[in-house]
């Protein structure tokens, strides 16, 4: 509960949580399109994950560029989301003073940033259990059961947001299926093998001696 007397040390002003989160979501995904610049410096590119955004609320930002950290872990390299804050409340701050202020407040600072990090990294793991595999999202909740022989997570630089299948082995044939709580399958376990390519399709799949690409995506 907050009182007179621990005002200043619990509350946080809902309107500038939400100028903050509103700031820090524009910056990180001004990041994130460097990130992408420097990786393929393709402006089609930039315009596919700026489309991807554009109409998307606050909130539903920050949890597509969640996902897309999620698959390129990369992109955290160079984010660093102290300097992300600092412009965030430089943006929301109308005088310098203010903007000195909320930097050296503290108790703002850790709540902001771990408010960031909350938001923005949200990576998943694989786990085993009794010999087979799964995927744990961030919260710890099963994503893919562990029914698996093998699974490829699909680190893979994606050029927008999108869901991207992961790569699994199940009775010795690999196939490919969603990281949607449901392991929904989209290419049955029917390969010999599944490899995982840098660029569209983003899939090779083998059956005895003949390959071809996986249009999935």
């Amino acid at each position: 509960m907050i009182t007179q007397e621990n005002f200043d040390s619990t509350y946080m002003d809902p309107i500038e949580q939400q100028e903050i989160d509103k700031f820090v979501c524009k910056e990180v995904g001004r990041q994130i399109h460097r990130y992408i610049k420097g990786m393929s410096g393709s402006h089609q590119t930039m315009l596919k994950f700026e489309e991807s955004l554009k109409d998307m609320t606050v909130a539903e930002k920050e949890k597509a560029i969640a996902r897309y950290i999620d698959l390129n872990r990369h992109a955290l390299d160079g984010l660093d989301l102290k300097m992300v804050l600092v412009r965030a409340m430089a943006n929301y701050c109308d005088t310098f003073s203010y903007m000195m202020s909320m930097v050296n407040d503290k108790r703002k600072w850790v709540y902001y940033l771990q408010r960031i990090r909350d938001k923005y990294i949200q990576l998943h793991e694989v786990f085993e259990q009794d010999g087979l595999y799964g995927i744990r999202d961030h919260e710890g909740r099963v994503l893919v059961r562990p029914e698996y022989e093998f699974l490829r997570t699909p680190y893979v630089y994606v050029d927008d947001i999108r869901r991207i299948p992961i790569i699994a082995q199940k009775g010795g044939k690999m196939g490919l299926i969603l990281p949607d709580y449901n392991d929904t399958v989209v290419v049955p376990f029917i390969y010999d093998d599944i490899q995982l390519l840098d660029e569209p399709p983003y899939f090779e799949a083998r059956l005895g001696k003949e390959r071809k690409k996986l249009e999935v995506v």
